[in-house]
């Protein structure tokens, strides 16, 4: 029996030079994709029909979710992705179908079967809070030649990939044998196998050469408790052991995780604490980040560190997020980058979202090329004092000293971008003028409009007066 080691928060530097290396890696990636869809709105009364909140919806998402969630982080980190699920013949499909093709470096092959609903599952959310969720899905196996269809794709992408993630949802699509038939073909080409399970059964994931449980699929696949360390430990080395696995990983939240790898080594790493902890979709993180590493060539253990500081990330945003490279460079650089506002604007699209997602007032300020001459500490406090977030777009160089300033929460470096496709990005609630700027104008009031946003100008004091 391994004893448990110390837990740890080592960060090497050369870890920063590990996650530079993600974007080296090609991962293919088989299992149950679903359409989440989050409806925003507000909440002002209740229905006299029944005693129940009223939501007015004010805009709605759709993101891929499931498998297709660690899609979208392998693509955050930059890895080349091949995919193969399979999605009904129904909109949601088609969706799906469009949101994933939209992603970079992905290769789709998503599969349809006739009758079949794509799984769904829509969140209502109101001031950061969700009201409920209401799900659509079919989680009968998928039919037994789609089965030999989809194995058939898989095995000529093994190929073209260095690491196969089986992510198992249990809607269908790696039911029966097709995950064994994977894994062989996988093993059949030198190719390493990260699964991320669900279920009581594992027995189909014999032979990989990871697994990556949730505590509490781990105790229902071994039927051992796993409330301690030592318990945990014990569980993931029985699983590893009876399974022949190469290596057992447990995502354990603000806890980090536990590995169990080598001849029965155990390393545990802390994750960054925080007061503010969402675990959606921190498991599809840990998968990818992992996926990633290892498809670039990274140690196992480097790999794990990896991930354990994506824990700490993931589960500071709410909802369903993604974890960056660059927010993992950020991460392990803290005396670099712990104050650093200015962004690419992917990621600030993505801080946008999150603060939205909290029901908090987003203002854009689009500084264009004139740049941010115009612009004093006491203007953008006036701006900062519309909305709860403020979000400085600027083209040139010229406006990076306000990074400094309190009231600038986020600098989105946004070359080439015109006033309307960041308009229509970040969708703000407040849009700002400067009090040098062209007169407000019809434009941006009407596709303001389209989402319930406003004009504002600052104005200097003796303007104000």
């Amino acid at each position: 029996m391994p004893k448990p080691s110390k837990p740890t928060s080592r960060i090497p530097a050369s870890l920063v030079a590990a996650v530079r290396q993600l974007r080296r890696g090609s991962v293919l990636v088989v299992g149950d994709v679903m359409l989440d869809r989050y409806v925003y709105g507000r909440v002002t009364r209740v229905s006299p029909e029944a005693p129940v909140p009223v939501l007015a919806v004010e805009r709605e998402l759709a993101l891929p979710g499931g498998a297709g969630n660690v899609v979208r982080n392998l693509t955050a980190l930059g890895a080349a992705v091949a995919f193969v699920s399979v999605v009904g013949d129904d909109q949601p499909g088609s969706d799906l179908t469009g949101l994933i093709g939209g992603q970079p470096r992905v290769e789709p092959w998503l599969l349809v079967q006739g009758g079949r609903a794509t799984t769904t599952k829509t969140r209502f959310v109101a001031a950061g809070q969700h009201l409920m969720r209401a799900d659509h899905e079919q989680a009968a196996p998928i039919h037994p030649r789609l089965a030999d269809r989809l194995v058939r794709i898989a095995g000529d992408a093994v190929a073209a990939t260095s690491v196969v993630v089986l992510s198992d949802y249990q809607k269908g699509v790696l039911s029966g044998d097709v995950a064994p038939r994977i894994i062989a073909a996988a093993r059949a080409g030198g190719r390493k196998v990260v699964v991320e399970p669900k279920g009581g059964d594992f027995t189909r994931y014999a032979g990989a050469d990871l697994i990556v449980p949730e505590p509490e699929e781990l105790a229902l696949a071994t039927g051992l408790p796993v409330g301690t360390d030592a318990e945990l430990i014990a569980a993931a080395t029985a699983l590893r052991r009876d399974l022949q696995l190469g290596a057992v990983l447990v995502p354990r939240g603000t806890d980090g995780l536990t590995l169990v790898h080598g001849r029965n080594e155990v390393l545990q790493l802390r994750a960054e604490a925080s007061d503010q902890h969402d675990p959606a979709g921190a498991g599809d993180a840990v998968v990818a980040v992992l996926a990633a590493s290892l498809a670039a060539g990274l140690e196992l253990v480097t790999a794990a560190e990896l991930a354990a500081v994506a824990i700490g990330i993931v589960t500071r945003k709410a909802g369903i997020a993604v974890v960056r490279d660059d927010e993992l460079i950020e991460a392990l650089t803290p005396g670099l980058n712990a104050k650093r506002k200015l962004v690419s604007v992917p990621l600030a699209s993505e801080m946008v979202e999150r603060w939205r997602h909290r029901g908090w007032r987003i203002g854009l300020l689009h500084l264009g090329e004139a740049g941010g001459e115009a612009w004093t500490p006491q203007l953008m406090e006036q701006a900062r004092g519309w909305c709860d977030r403020l979000l400085v777009a600027v083209t040139g160089e010229g406006a990076h000293h306000m990074a400094d300033w309190p009231a600038v929460d986020l600098l989105a470096e946004c070359h080439g971008q015109t006033n309307d496709a960041l308009l229509r990005l970040f969708r703000p609630d407040i849009l700002v003028h400067g009090p040098d700027a062209v007169p407000l104008g019809m434009d941006d009031e009407n596709l303001l409009a389209e989402w319930g946003g406003t004009l504002r100008r600052a104005e200097h004091a003796q303007a104000a007066e």
